[in-house]
């Protein structure tokens, strides 16, 4: 009886013990056999069982043949490969096909990258406004511009051009010698001086220009001293743009 069963059962072992070193479970998808290909492992199990039944007589061979393709795939079936290297078996893998060398979950699939709370927190750098300034000298009790002023109101003009929402208020001013309404009135004819030139030489918009004067209300310089008097005689301007 021992004997007859040492025959049963040792074409299937050593179908098996053929079969499972072919198929050593590797985390990283090299193994020879895995799920992936159970046909194979069918093939050899049943190839492997019917010779070894041959053995026996031929009624074993075909016995062995149906028991080793039967235990071929069920140790196959056992195996997992990992084909895309994420260190997480096929079996398992819920996303195929990940890139070399990215971190995955258990379940095969990347992890979501979040900013870290340093880089959520970090305030954008500011813009910086572009400004251009004017300022236009006169000569005493004069409200006509100098030739040498010329390029530095066609320098606002332009810029005025490039950004057209841009906007400004040309604004006048003057010394102290004079009463005070003279000096209001002379203000006024120098900043509307530099107005007509950007808008009548230069092409800004009327809308876009302002004039004001204010006399000699907002000294920059000491009115004591002729030096002085010569920085108060001036017109003013100033445009701001984002870039």
């Amino acid at each position: 009886m021992r004997t007859r069963l040492f025959r049963v059962a040792f074409p299937l072992l050593l179908a098996s013990s053929i079969l499972s070193g072919c198929v050593t479970t590797s985390s990283t998808g090299d193994a020879v056999l895995n799920q992936g290909n159970w046909p194979l492992c069918t093939a050899i199990g049943g190839l492997a069982g019917g010779g070894l039944g041959a053995i026996e007589s031929s009624a074993w061979a075909a016995g062995g043949a149906v028991a080793g393709a039967v235990i071929g795939s069920l140790i196959c079936y056992a195996q997992d490969g990992d084909e895309d290297g994420d260190g997480v078996f096929d079996r398992r893998d819920r996303c195929p096909g990940t890139p070399p060398n990215t971190s995955v979950r258990h379940n095969g699939c990347p992890y979501t990258e979040y900013a870290s709370p340093a880089q959520a927190m970090e305030p954008d750098e500011p813009v910086v406004p572009v400004r251009v300034e004017l300022d236009v000298k006169f000569d005493f009790d004069k409200s006509v511009v100098k030739e040498g002023s010329q390029a530095d109101i066609k320098s606002l003009a332009d810029f005025m051009t490039q950004y057209p929402q841009t906007t400004t208020v040309v604004e006048g001013h003057t010394d102290a010698i004079g009463s005070d309404a003279y000096n209001q009135g002379l203000s006024e004819r120098r900043a509307n001086a530099v107005r007509d030139i950007l808008v009548e030489q230069h092409g800004i918009e009327t809308n876009r220009v302002s004039a004001v004067g204010y006399g000699e209300s907002r000294p920059v310089a000491d009115n004591d001293t002729e030096s002085g008097r010569a920085i108060n005689r001036r017109v003013e301007a100033a445009v701001e743009a984002l870039p």
